[in-house]
């Protein structure tokens, strides 16, 4: 039974949910089938199913996450699609460099083996990366995250989540010299606090909340000094507040989040017209192509969840919310049967990553918490954000694979 499993059977099921999945944007365009319909469905299917067939050639580690990220991509693109066809192959054109670069960090995770010995190059490079976007980065929705180079923007900051958890990682599970330094974890919290607040700086406060979380998370499990998770709950509180009095459209979101009603025709208007579409939609959805995604600024970006539940229902809502879950726990797994500690580490934070921030924008739409900028990874469209999540994706699968304690690389 657990070969069928882990054979060809999970394929085959993707094979039929891409098919059905495809089915939808044909009924769509059914009355007039442009060229970029065939492109989009030929070219989705050939990508996901030599991509899924190359990697249970090459990879003998976790079996499910890859597919499980083939469904997310599945249900986005053909939202995208909806929403502009144009936009929809520009998609497909990021998701075939996204796994191309899928592939390319599973080979260097699994074939480079001293990546916890680099602990000084994650530090100047986290920093570069912070000062390049301070002062050659562009404002975009208040915030200064995207630097433009020859022509193609670009968002460090998302880079910048997998270096800190390979440095994470290596001081927790690499060169023990960094630990016996005095006041080694007092140092670790500065250097995570510092990069915080350079996203502060830059006004990127949504992936200054995951940078957070994963440091608080992996602080919790690894530190032995329970005192500083209380310090980072206290410090969390202060740099909400002062986000608050600081930022003016911090107080927009949270105004917005308490009580959007009486904005509706103005700051309010975002948010209240996601809930609309999820409640428009209900459980099955109006139907590819029935609904008004439109109404909603960046439906095919940050609000995408929204545009989806209107169009798709519910149901496919929380189909996405439990695909998350699953990731996260098939992450979560990858990290309990590793020997290895640095990859440990590396597997639960990117699960954390994946996990965090599929959480704040699924929250921030359904107007739970207050809305952040931040994308969905693998629904919304967006190229660095498709390719550093592909990026994060590799390590993980790499990390997958059984290695020995001193960190060698399966052969």
């Amino acid at each position: 039974m657990n070969e069928r499993l882990n054979g060809k059977a999970p394929r085959k099921l993707l094979f039929l949910f891409e098919i059905l999945s495809l089915s939808l944007i044909f009924l769509y365009s059914w009355e007039g089938i442009q060229t970029e319909t065939y492109v989009i469905a030929v070219g989705l299917v050939l990508l996901i199913y030599f991509s899924n067939f190359l990697l249970a050639r090459i990879s003998k580690g976790d079996s499910y996450i890859f597919l499980i990220v083939c469904m997310l991509i599945s249900i986005g693109i053909i939202m995208i699609y909806r929403i502009s066809p144009d936009l929809g192959l520009k998609q497909l054109m990021w998701l075939t460099f996204g796994i191309a670069m899928f592939f390319a960090a599973y080979f260097a995770t699994r074939y480079i083996g001293f990546w916890e010995r680099l602990t000084p190059l994650y530090l100047i490079g986290s920093y570069v990366m912070f000062a390049a976007t301070l002062l050659m980065g562009s404002r975009t929705h208040g915030a200064i995250n995207w630097i433009n180079i020859a022509g193609v923007s670009v968002q460090p900051a998302e880079v910048t989540k997998i270096i800190l958890v390979f440095l994470l990682a290596a001081f927790y599970g690499g060169d023990e010299k960094y630990r016996r330094m005095k006041n080694a974890e007092m140092i670790l919290m500065m250097v995570a606090y510092s990069f915080i607040g350079l996203l502060f700086l830059q006004r990127d406060l949504g992936t200054a909340v995951i940078f957070f979380g994963v440091f608080t998370g992996l602080q919790y499990i690894y530190s032995e000094d329970r005192r500083l998770i209380f310090a980072n709950l206290g410090l969390a509180a202060v740099g909400g507040i002062s986000g608050y009095i600081l930022f003016d459209h911090v107080k927009v979101r949270v105004t917005t989040w308490l009580n959007p009603w009486p904005h509706i025709n103005d700051k309010g208007y975002q948010i209240t017209q996601s809930l609309f579409a999820i409640s428009e939609g209900g459980f099955f959805g109006t139907g590819l192509g029935r609904g008004n995604p439109s109404f909603i600024p960046l439906s095919y970006n940050d609000f995408i969840f929204s545009a989806i539940s209107e169009e798709m229902g519910i149901f496919t809502g929380i189909g996405i919310i439990m695909l998350f879950m699953l990731l996260v726990y098939r992450g979560f797994k990858i990290a309990l049967r590793q020997d290895n500690q640095f990859f440990r580490i590396v597997a639960l934070g990117i699960s954390m990553v994946f996990g965090i921030q599929a959480l704040i924008i699924i929250g921030g739409v359904m107007k739970v918490i207050p809305l952040t900028g931040l994308t969905l990874p693998f629904v919304s469209y967006g190229g660095t954000s498709v390719v550093t999540s592909f990026i994060a994706l590799g390590i993980l699968q790499g990390a997958s694979e059984k290695r020995g304690k001193a960190g060698a690389a399966n052969e």
